[in-house]
């Protein structure tokens, strides 16, 4: 998608754009006030200003539509696909792997009562259970600005990925 086309772009147009890279109405209505952008960059700064800070309310809603590190979603929701782009470095088809996920994901979730949120495009699975297992040492407290931010991550790499393909 090319920049102008973003600018020019309905609001419900907009919204089948930003909602699956976070649904969040507050940061789509952000974006959309701040439009024309000039340049991509522009763009992207705007993104990340407007989920800085994602309040816990907005992480939680959030967190409704992101699936367990290691499992990928069905169906062909744009959320789905950018899901299952994010975790291609993640093999389910690797055993002991898939068993380590289960586990941490499971004690995560009993600890902190939700997924194990990490921007998992551009890591290995080795990087991601070592966050995984140092993240399971946190507090409540210290673990909602983690997530917060990589939220925030996520929301903008998506983003990235629908105007650079």
């Amino acid at each position: 998608m090319l920049l102008q086309q973003f600018n020019e772009a309905s609001r419900a147009q907009l919204d089948e754009i930003l909602r699956p890279c976070v649904d969040n109405p507050r940061w789509i209505d952000e974006i959309a006030t701040a439009r024309p952008f000039t340049t991509l960059s522009q763009l992207f700064s705007a993104a990340l200003a407007a989920a800085d800070p994602f309040t816990p309310t907005e992480v939680a809603a959030a967190m409704a539509h992101h699936p367990r590190i290691g499992e990928r979603p069905a169906g062909n929701s744009a959320e789905a696909e950018h899901s299952r782009r994010e975790q291609s470095g993640v093999d389910p088809a690797d055993r002991e792997l898939a068993r380590a996920l289960a586990e941490g994901n499971r004690a995560y979730e009993e600890k902190f009562g939700q997924v194990f949120l990490i921007r998992a495009a551009g890591r290995t699975p080795s990087d991601i259970l070592t966050a995984l297992d140092r993240r399971l040492a946190n507090t409540p407290e210290q673990e909602t600005p983690i997530v917060a931010s990589q939220l925030r991550e996520i929301a903008v790499l998506r983003l990235q990925g629908v105007l650079q393909p």
